[in-house]
């Protein structure tokens, strides 16, 4: 009896503990009874349920976010954009939500299809120019009261839907830089050829200049040389017209110099020519 009595006790705190269940301030709920809703529960505390028939879903009250896949979208000017978008929404009425989304993990793909076409079709009115200025708040709010109109079927509401990243798409990207590429090659083409050119001007300068100061140098050097054989003409014609006889002599030496210094001379001249008088000795 007493063995009796342990069980009966133990089944009784089993089904009690079954039976009671706790909800946060953050938490809400929705009892099943062999798979169909028969109540929610928003209120935090203890609450009690039928143990082994009812089963419950909790769902969060928090604000939540969820991330949407990017899309390729062609503005009002014809441009080709890819827009990552996000949206943050709060569960509003969970048994709605139980019945048309099962669970939180099942928003995107609930969601993601009606943001999509509102993204398609608020931002296909709009040019770029439009979409990176302040006009871009009031498209958003647009694209968000038109999602809020979907979601509200699933018992959530949608609080903002924002564009996390625009950009543009691969192969309009990859023109983009190759166009880049060549705009910059042919600037740079550019520029090799205008410093060719300068340096062309700098070099014929440089030349032109060398050219002219070494004339003026030579011009300078010859009018020198000049200058100075008629300063020694004048010396020498000076000092030989003291002596006359000193004169002659200083002529013949030059004379026997010129002669007698080169190899194989020959002469074929009488003994008695004037030529020889001074080394005969009768011409000092």
């Amino acid at each position: 009896m007493k063995k009796f009595s342990v069980v009966i006790s133990i089944f009784i705190l089993f089904m009690i503990s079954s039976s009671l269940f706790t909800i946060s301030q953050i938490e809400q709920v929705v009892i099943t009874r062999l798979g169909e809703p028969v109540r929610v529960i928003k209120n935090p505390g203890l609450h009690f349920k039928i143990p082994f028939l009812e089963s419950i879903a909790f769902f969060d009250k928090r604000l939540m976010s969820v991330g949407l896949s990017a899309l390729e979208v062609t503005l009002g000017d014809k441009r080709r954009i890819m827009v990552d978008a996000f949206g943050r929404y709060r569960i509003t009425d969970p048994l709605k939500f139980y019945q048309s989304v099962g669970n939180e993990s099942g928003v995107l793909t609930r969601l993601h299809p009606v943001v999509l076409g509102s993204l398609s079709s608020v931002l296909g009115s709009l040019s770029l120019s439009s979409l990176l200025s302040d006009n871009r708040i009031s498209a958003m709010n647009k694209i968000r009261d038109e999602v809020n109109k979907a979601a509200c079927e699933f018992g959530i509401d949608i609080i903002d839907i924002r564009i996390r990243k625009t950009d543009l798409p691969p192969q309009n990207s990859e023109a983009i830089c190759k166009r880049m590429i060549s705009e910059r090659e042919r600037e740079a083409k550019e520029l090799r050829a205008k410093g060719v050119e300068v340096s062309k001007v700098i070099k014929s300068t440089a030349d032109k200049e060398n050219s002219i100061a070494l004339a003026e140098a030579n011009t300078k050097v010859q009018i020198l040389i000049a200058e100075g054989e008629l300063e020694a003409n004048k010396i020498y014609i000076d000092a030989f017209t003291k002596d006359k006889k000193f004169f002659e002599l200083f002529q013949t030496l030059e004379a026997y110099k010129d002669a007698f210094t080169k190899n194989n001379t020959s002469f074929v001249i009488s003994p008695n020519n004037q030529f020889f008088d001074i080394m005969k000795g009768r011409g000092i």
